[in-house]
């Protein structure tokens, strides 16, 4: 389990194939804070995904990526050097300074504007059908792994539904939300309480 406050900003080294295993990646990241302390089999949150170290070093990690991970979120669109959001998992008894993340993202959105104003930055991202009764305006989102609350959502009949976040200088400095562009794509992850209301609320419906 995560809380979606960002404690480093990594650099890829690499991003390949598995040398064994068609089906799977290997992802190597440098990140002198994640490892300061980890061991192998631990979890580590990179954008948002939650993967497990299986080799590490002084200042890098390696982790392997199944390929529905791949399919499923923007990892395929990295390549080395690029910054990427690092988040160790939360330690019993840790403060919960964002929300419940469990590093298994819903899929990607797409960033539709970005505007300035007040000391801050408000980001426009897509929302598709099978997500958008799940984003509640004053609820939180993941976004690449980035605890945030939602400020803004489109009306239901709008066909094409949106939510907003506003972003302060101290997040568009430590993680990679201060470098996303309009029309890139970021990895969202619902919050889970409302995804088990959700599935609850389907059972229900079929007693």
């Amino acid at each position: 389990m995560f809380t979606g406050i960002i404690e480093e900003l990594g650099e890829i080294i690499s991003f390949e194939p598995h040398a064994t295993d068609p089906g799977a990646w290997r992802l190597s990241v440098r990140g002198p804070l994640a490892v300061s302390d980890a061991s192998h089999g631990d979890s580590i949150a990179v954008n948002g995904l939650c993967l497990t170290v299986v080799d590490q070093t002084a200042d890098a990690f390696t982790a392997d990526v199944m390929r529905v991970s791949v399919d499923m979120s923007t990892l395929g669109e990295r390549r080395p050097g690029d910054r990427v959001n690092l988040e160790r998992a939360a330690a019993v008894g840790d403060r919960l300074g964002g929300h419940i993340v469990q590093g298994h993202i819903d899929g990607t959105a797409t960033v539709l504007a970005i505007s300035e104003g007040d000391g801050q930055r408000t980001v426009r991202c897509s929302l598709d059908a099978e997500h958008a009764h799940l984003v509640t305006t004053k609820g939180s989102i993941a976004i690449d792994g980035i605890s945030l609350t939602v400020s803004a959502i489109s009306a239901p009949d709008e066909p094409e539904q949106w939510f907003e976040v506003s972003l302060i200088p101290e997040t568009l400095a430590s993680t990679t939300l201060g470098f996303r562009s309009v029309g890139e794509r970021v990895n969202i992850e619902t919050d889970i309480v409302a995804r088990h209301v959700e599935r609850m609320l389907q059972l229900e419906a079929k007693r």
